[in-house]
């Protein structure tokens, strides 16, 4: 069997739980080999984010460039993309090497509340990298960041992913994970809609849930899976990983992004404490 090689474009996150690091585990886990492109680097634990340090243009390139042209994409994902800059840059870099099967993590604010994207840098994100989007993963506020809206409701979700839509993302994936109730997420294809409804698990230890879901649609993909298919294994993924989660640090704690692996026993109800 030949393994399907996704390459994370995104932060690393020192504490292990976000970004490239959470990416990688992510991708391991569900059988494909992962490739990084770093974009920053954060000084990060789950009480937030104490630093960041941008990775400068050219060297994005580079690091693009090494793992394009010798061991190649069958899909890849963006995530951390801190500046106008830099998404010009990944744009560009994505275009050249012709990736169709991209997943777009629109990340913009960290679990604790610290910026991660400049706000120069939000047009950027819409002009640049949503016409390029195969699929994109917004939760409630970053759709409402990128449509203008205020997302109370199940229609609204809907008549934001519309908008997204017509910027140019084709599959829309909307985390309603800040909404009330069951966690009820919605994918939109442009013409239809389906809901992925599970419980929701009283747990503060949800830091990185964002990288993880947009990591692994973008796993399920390169590995020949279509849009439902792909986001339907990635929402049982993230859902196991968070109902094992670790209960570490100080504030938000990781998902368990093993948990999947041992879905059939061994992993204790309610995550893991230190």
């Amino acid at each position: 069997m030949t393994i399907k090689k996704v390459l994370t474009i995104a932060g690393s996150d020192s504490g292990g739980g976000a970004g490239i690091q959470a990416d990688l585990k992510t991708i391991t886990a569900l059988g494909g080999f992962g490739m990084s492109v770093i974009t920053a680097l954060t000084a990060q634990n789950t009480l937030g984010v104490h630093g960041i340090h941008e990775v400068p243009a050219d060297f994005i390139e580079k690091q693009f460039d090494a793992v394009a042209t010798d061991i190649g994409v069958d899909a890849a994902k963006t995530g951390m993309l801190s500046s106008s800059e830099i998404m010009r840059t990944v744009a560009g870099k994505i275009e050249e090497y012709g990736i169709e099967k991209l997943v777009v993590d629109p990340v913009m604010v960290a679990k604790g509340g610290a910026m991660l994207i400049r706000q120069e840098a939000k047009q950027t994100l819409i002009d640049r990298l949503l016409p390029l989007a195969f699929v994109i993963t917004p939760n409630v506020p970053e759709a409402e960041e990128l449509t203008g809206m205020k997302i109370a409701t199940v229609e609204d979700m809907k008549e934001a992913a519309r908008a997204i839509n017509r910027m140019g993302a084709k599959n829309i994936f909307l985390k309603g994970g800040h909404m009330s109730g069951d966690a009820l997420d919605i994918l939109y294809d442009g013409r239809d809609f389906h809901e992925f409804t599970s419980e929701r698990i009283d747990t503060k230890n949800t830091h990185g849930t964002g990288c993880t879901t947009s990591a692994a649609i973008a796993t399920g993909l390169a590995q020949g899976m279509d849009v439902f298919e792909a986001v339907k294994r990635a929402k049982d993924y993230i859902t196991m990983a968070i109902r094992h989660s670790f209960c570490i640090g100080g504030g938000h704690g990781p998902t368990n992004h093993m948990a999947y692996l041992f879905r059939d026993g061994g992993m204790p109800e309610g995550g893991f404490k230190e």
